[in-house]
């Protein structure tokens, strides 16, 4: 396939079939974009900011990096990072408190019931899901509840927890582009059966998925045009679920 030759685009019924013909053992999903519409990162920033969650000296510092990221001053690796360590010296049950009102308010209206019926066919069928982002984990592990995804299974970006339950600034790991393919590395898994992502920092992730009996294990959902563009050079099908349809 060359270059300028579209991506297939695949029907609901024909991403499902293709996804379970492949009989995956290993699935592996991007979140924001991928199970539900919207960045749940960036987001909760903002929210965090709006109901000073976070104190003025905070929202003053990640203001200034979110601004430097959005002039291509700040990486993306970088930002996702800050958007994590942001929540230092507040304690890890007060975050999970926040995650979950912020998440049931402003993201849960959003998921994807199309992913949410295959994640559920998956599992049915004994595949083992893992979701990787490089939105805070704490965000994430609360999303992740609403597909029956154990918070084990989640590899988000996440900081060091002090003795005392409270969140340091020391990050652990931010898995975004090739940090992707590192962090599922670390848990054993170089080649997925199948994985789904939506932007071009899951690009890499998708370039381990299995090839079997020529079907492609690499599935852009509701793509970037960037994604979109690789996905043609890679013959990578596309889907776009109902409510982002183009």
């Amino acid at each position: 396939m060359s270059e300028t030759t579209p991506a297939l685009r695949l029907t609901t019924p024909d991403f499902h079939a293709r996804v379970l013909a492949l009989n995956p053992q290993i699935a592996v999903f991007d979140c924001d974009g991928t199970l539900w519409s919207g960045d749940a990162g960036s987001a909760f920033m903002h929210w965090s900011i709006d109901t000073k969650l976070i104190s003025l000296d905070q929202i003053a510092w990640i203001k200034e990096r979110y601004a430097g990221y959005q002039r291509g001053s700040v990486s993306e690796y970088d930002i996702c990072g800050d958007m994590t360590t942001v929540y230092r010296g507040l304690s890890v049950d007060r975050l999970r408190i926040a995650a979950a009102q912020f998440f049931r308010d402003y993201i849960e209206p959003n998921i994807f019931p199309e992913l949410a019926v295959l994640i559920t066919e998956l599992q049915h069928n004994g595949c083992d899901i893992w979701a990787v982002s490089s939105t805070n984990n704490w965000v994430i592990e609360e999303g992740i509840r609403r597909f029956s995804i154990p918070a084990s299974h989640v590899l988000a970006a996440h900081v060091e927890i002090d003795a005392n339950g409270f969140i340091t600034d020391k990050l652990v790991h931010v898995p975004t582009d090739e940090d992707k393919v590192e962090a599922l590395r670390r848990v054993g898994i170089t080649e997925p059966d199948a994985v789904f992502g939506n932007s071009i920092h899951d690009a890499a992730m998708l370039s381990i998925a299995r090839t079997q009996n020529n079907l492609q294990g690499a599935f852009p959902v509701n793509p970037s045009t960037d994604l979109l563009t690789r996905a043609a050079t890679e013959a990578w099908p596309v889907y776009y679920p109902a409510s982002v349809t183009p």
